[in-house]
């Protein structure tokens, strides 16, 4: 059934049988935090698409929405990898069963992988720059007053966010701590050094002046 928000101007989800599939399987495979927060990024993503005048496919959109977190699982704790690869990479194998085309799931294997690195998503495709939209405004509150009250309060009313603030933070925490690594450089490495006690963060510069070269 077709998700809608007050104002018939603004972002449904999309009524098709990939994006059934994808919130079934993203329903069976996540708690309900993930669950309402990636489904509040599509919301967001597309209403900031829509401030942007930008024209995106709003299925890749969804997908690239609904799978952003799904490297936080527990199953995926020993792979050694950054949580949003292996999001991005249940995607790939989520939609290439479906047969999508390979420029769309390239597309939405970026979305998913660069939506923790600032500065470059937005100068991409527009499927690309509003996932980061959407995760931006959900976790951030960047573009707080880009939004309508009125459909920020829909929004939310359809996908609670109860004490999100410190829930999403102990879903980043339990989700990387077991491959600490996979911070250096990245945005999560706050979360480890405020969470987790020992941890020490990667130093770019410590690393250029050990590295085995002579000069």
């Amino acid at each position: 059934m077709t998700s809608k928000l007050s104002n018939p101007q603004t972002v449904q989800v999309p009524d098709t049988k990939l994006a059934r599939e994808a919130t079934e399987l993203v329903r069976d495979s996540t708690n309900e935090l993930i669950y309402h927060h990636s489904r509040r990024v599509y919301f967001f993503g597309g209403l900031q698409g829509r401030n942007r005048d930008l024209s995106f496919d709003p299925e890749l959109l969804y997908i690239g929405a609904m799978f952003h977190d799904l490297g936080l699982g527990e199953r995926f704790r020993t792979s050694g990898r950054r949580f949003e690869v292996d999001s991005a990479d249940e995607a790939r194998r989520f939609l290439a069963a479906h047969q999508v085309p390979e420029d769309s799931i390239r597309r939405v294997w970026t979305a998913i992988a660069l939506h923790t690195t600032p500065g470059i998503p937005e100068f991409m495709e527009p499927e690309v720059a509003l996932v980061t939209a959407g995760v931006e405004y959900d976790v951030l509150g960047i573009g707080y007053q880009d939004i309508a009250e009125a459909d920020r309060t829909a929004i939310v009313a359809l996908h609670p966010r109860p004490d999100f603030k410190r829930r999403i933070l102990e879903a980043f925490t339990a989700g990387i701590r077991p491959k600490p690594e996979t911070t250096f450089g990245n945005v999560k490495a706050d979360v480890l050094e405020h969470y987790v006690p020992g941890f020490q963060r990667g130093d770019f510069v410590r690393t250029i002046l050990d590295s085995p070269w002579p000069e």
